[in-house]
């Protein structure tokens, strides 16, 4: 079964961010990774805030790493500028959970930058596919509500 959030219901977690001159290029405009660095550390606050242990899970030969990601740049973070970033779980099957994330100046509220970002969880020590936490799993099904699959495998 895949589990899909529906328009609206997920928890939107923010992280604010300051940019720094270390996040951008000669002409104080952010460099595009940088992007990924913001919303790395909001997905990880965010269950970090929802009292998941990821150094816990690093102790059970568990670990994350992005599959997927989908990202549209809209317009330019600059230096000094303080970013919202957001984490929101929209879906998860037996070894993978997708977020929709993005990056908005907090001034104007203007958004720059949105992904989707698919998550897998894998065994540290070989790197293969390995089922999510029940933990993790007990998270997402309170965030994330389930729809039924046609085709589940093509999912999962």
């Amino acid at each position: 079964m895949m589990f899909l959030a529906e328009q609206g219901e997920a928890d939107r977690f923010e992280l604010p961010v300051r940019v720094y001159i270390e996040d951008t290029d000669a002409g104080g405009i952010v460099f595009h990774a940088r992007y990924l660095h913001y919303m790395e550390r909001a997905r990880t606050e965010w269950v970090r805030s929802c009292g998941v242990g990821l150094r816990a899970g690093m102790a059970e030969n568990i670990s994350y790493v992005v599959q997927k990601m989908n990202i549209y740049f809209q317009s330019p973070a600059k230096l000094d500028d303080q970013l919202l970033v957001t984490a929101e779980p929209v879906a998860f099957g037996r070894v993978w959970m997708t977020f929709r994330q993005r990056v908005i100046r907090e001034a104007d509220q203007r958004p720059l930058c949105e992904a989707d970002v698919r998550v897998a969880c894998v065994a540290l020590d070989s790197g293969k596919p390995r089922r999510l936490p029940e933990s993790l799993r007990n998270l997402l099904e309170q965030h994330v509500q389930p729809i039924e699959t046609i085709n589940k495998t093509s999912q999962e």
